[in-house]
């Protein structure tokens, strides 16, 4: 909700007046909802809105109707709205987390999250919510699935180009590990530069120095020392296939040799980033 810092914001959300400029286009807000009633609506880091953008809240929590500039009411009443906020985040990172250690502690640390919010919100719309939920930081293996969406976003992209790509955990294992100080107070961000840094940049470098080629595989993974990542690319091998009998008798020359490339499926059709599970 960064875009909706100003009290004028709220024209954006509902439209403006009949008779203002652009008033027939509608309210981002209304509009949306008005062509699709049955949806979920986010608003992201609320905290971060004007208090006339939080207003509006208001009355579709309570009435599940809202009215737009042009003075007609859109129907809230099928949709789920969702509002998030980092209000509190730290007393909940990843050290202070771990530092808790019992129960009792962490709920004390849940306690003054949702202290945090009262303190920012009005009692009437923290009156209007159904439930607050308090999320816990990322474990290790949580953070470690993050890594491999990234990583397989990364792997899609290189398909297209009929690349493929191995990452083994060692590998993920370095990543994470490097990301690791960051994380624990930034939450899962972090990972997704760590692995621009170290693994896109890295592979972008090799397509445009065309170190890497169509049908080629690139295999990361860590060195001994498990503290820095090695690039590996396994190109596809050609072999000469063995001319047979019955042409070499008829032609009584030595036939040409054919090549006959031997290599995994196309790149195109495998991405190989293997889960802990499988």
């Amino acid at each position: 909700m960064s875009e909706y810092v100003s009290s004028n914001s709220v024209t954006r959300l509902i439209g403006s007046a009949p008779g203002s400029y652009g008033y027939e286009k509608g309210g981002q807000l209304t509009e949306m909802v008005r062509q699709r009633p049955y949806s979920v609506v986010l608003f992201d880091e609320v905290e971060k809105a004007d208090s006339a953008v939080t207003n509006l809240l208001l009355q579709i929590l309570d009435d599940g109707r809202l009215t737009d500039g042009q003075g007609r009411t859109v129907d809230f009443t099928n949709t789920i709205i969702i509002l998030t906020s980092n209000l509190g985040a730290h007393h909940l990172h990843a050290g202070a987390w771990a530092a808790a250690g019992s129960s009792d502690a962490r709920d004390a640390a849940r306690q003054r999250v949702l202290a945090d919010v009262q303190r920012h919100f009005h009692p009437e719309l923290i009156n209007r919510l159904g439930e607050m939920v308090v999320f816990h930081p990322l474990s290790s293996e949580q953070l470690r699935q993050v890594a491999r969406m990234q990583l397989r976003g990364l792997a899609a992209r290189l398909a297209d180009k009929g690349i493929g790509l191995d990452v083994t955990d060692a590998a993920l294992d370095v990543v994470l590990s490097r990301s690791g100080d960051q994380v624990q107070v930034y939450g899962a961000r972090p990972i997704k530069r760590c692995l621009q840094k170290n693994v896109m940049t890295r592979i972008s470098k090799m397509v445009v120095q065309e170190e890497v080629d169509d049908d080629c595989y690139v295999s990361v993974d860590a060195d001994e020392e498990k503290r820095d990542l090695v690039f590996t690319v396994e190109k596809p091998t050609a072999e000469k296939e063995a001319p047979s009998s019955a042409s070499a008798s008829k032609n009584n020359t030595p036939s040409s040799s054919s090549t006959k490339k031997r290599r995994r499926p196309p790149a195109k059709h495998l991405v190989v980033i293997e889960d802990d599970d499988e």
